[in-house]
C-alpha cells in the first residue's frame, strides 16, 4: 500500500496557503482611538456658557409709532362714539392712557386735579372727623357719605369698606393712626396720608374739590384717567385733556434730575371702545365737524 503522508501534506500547504491568501483580501476596519475630555469640575461643559446672558431690562418696553396709527382728537371720538352705540351714556366715558419711558423700579407718580369740565363719578366719600364738630357738619353739606370716627373704626375693621375715598381731619389723624387701619385701608390705596392731600384742616373744601376732582396715578408705567362723559363736545374734551397734560408734565419736572420719565405716547379710549393713539391735532382735513359729536349717540 502506498504512502499517503505526502499527498496529505501537501494538500495542507495548499489548504493554509489559500485560506492565508483570502484573508489578506479582506479589509480590515481602522480602529478609533476613544479619548476623553476632562474637566476640572468633574462635569461636561454646558452649552449654555458659550451663549451670552441676557440682561434684564430695566424699563419698560416701548413701541416705535413712526409706522403706527395715529388719529386727530375728533377722529378719534368719532371711532370711539360708534363703538359705544347701545351703551348707556351716562355710564361711558372717554379715558386717557399715558404710556411713559420710565424705570421699572423708578418712583411713581400720583396727584389728583379737577378738570376745567368735571366727570361725574358716583364715588363715595368717607370724612374722619369728631363727629360733632364743625368739620364734621362742613363734610356732610359738601356731600360726604360717612362722618365720624370711632363707628367708622369700627366698621373698617369688621371688614366692610363702602367708600371709594377717605378724608382725615388734623385733630383725627393721631386717633386714627392708634386704630391701626392702615393694613386695611393701606392696600386699597384709602389710607389718609399727608403727602396725598388727604389729611387737611378744611375737610368741606377738601369734600367739594374731591366730588368734582379726578386721581391718577401711574401704575406699570402707565397712567390712566376718566377726562370726560360721552357726551362731552370736542372743544370740553380738547379743555380736559389740555389741563391733564399740563399737570402731567409739571408732576414729571418735579422729580429729581437723576430721574428720566418721559411721555412716550397717549392713547384715548372709552368705557367699551378701542384705544386709538393720539397725534397731537384737533382735527385732520376729513374729521366731521365738531357738532355732530355732541349730545347723545
Amino acid at each position: 500500500m502506498a504512502n499517503t503522508r505526502p499527498l496529505v501534506a501537501q494538500w495542507s500547504r495548499l489548504g493554509n496557503s489559500s485560506i492565508a491568501a483570502c484573508k489578506a483580501d479582506i479589509p480590515r476596519p481602522a480602529l478609533v482611538s476613544y479619548q476623553t475630555v476632562r474637566h476640572a469640575s468633574g462635569k461636561p461643559a454646558s452649552k449654555d456658557k458659550d451663549k451670552k446672558k441676557r440682561k434684564t431690562r430695566n424699563t419698560f418696553r416701548q413701541y416705535d409709532l413712526k409706522h403706527a396709527m395715529q388719529f386727530s382728537l375728533i377722529d378719534a371720538m368719532h371711532y370711539i362714539r360708534a363703538f359705544e352705540v347701545g351703551q348707556n351714556p351716562a355710564s361711558a366715558k372717554y379715558e386717557m392712557h399715558i404710556r411713559l419711558s420710565t424705570l421699572k423700579n423708578g418712583p411713581v407718580i400720583r396727584n389728583r386735579l379737577r378738570l376745567p369740565h368735571p366727570v361725574k363719578t358716583d364715588f363715595r366719600i368717607c370724612v374722619i372727623a369728631p363727629p360733632d364738630s364743625k368739620a364734621a357738619a362742613d363734610a356732610r353739606a359738601a356731600g360726604a357719605a360717612l362722618v365720624g370716627e370711632d363707628d367708622i373704626f369700627e366698621q373698617v375693621k369688621n371688614g366692610v369698606v363702602d367708600f371709594e375715598r377717605c378724608i382725615c381731619h388734623t385733630d383725627s389723624l393721631q386717633k386714627l393712626n392708634k386704630a391701626g387701619l392702615g393694613r386695611f385701608l393701606g392696600p386699597k390705596g384709602l389710607m389718609p396720608s399727608a403727602k396725598t392731600g388727604t389729611v387737611v384742616k378744611d375737610v368741606g373744601n377738601a369734600v367739594k374739590n374731591m366730588v368734582g376732582g379726578s386721581e391718577y396715578r401711574e401704575r406699570m408705567g402707565v397712567i390712566r384717567m376718566a377726562v370726560g362723559q360721552l357726551g362731552f363736545t370736542p372743544d370740553e374734551m380738547q379743555r380736559n385733556i389740555t389741563s391733564f397734560m399740563d399737570t402731567l408734565k409739571k408732576d414729571i419736572a418735579q422729580l429729581s434730575d437723576r430721574i428720566t420719565k418721559d411721555i412716550h405716547e397717549v392713547v384715548l379710549s372709552s368705557t367699551h371702545g378701542p384705544g386709538l393713539t393720539l397725534n397731537g391735532e384737533f382735527k385732520s382735513a376729513n374729521s366731521i365737524p365738531p357738532k355732530e359729536l355732541a349730545g347723545p349717540l
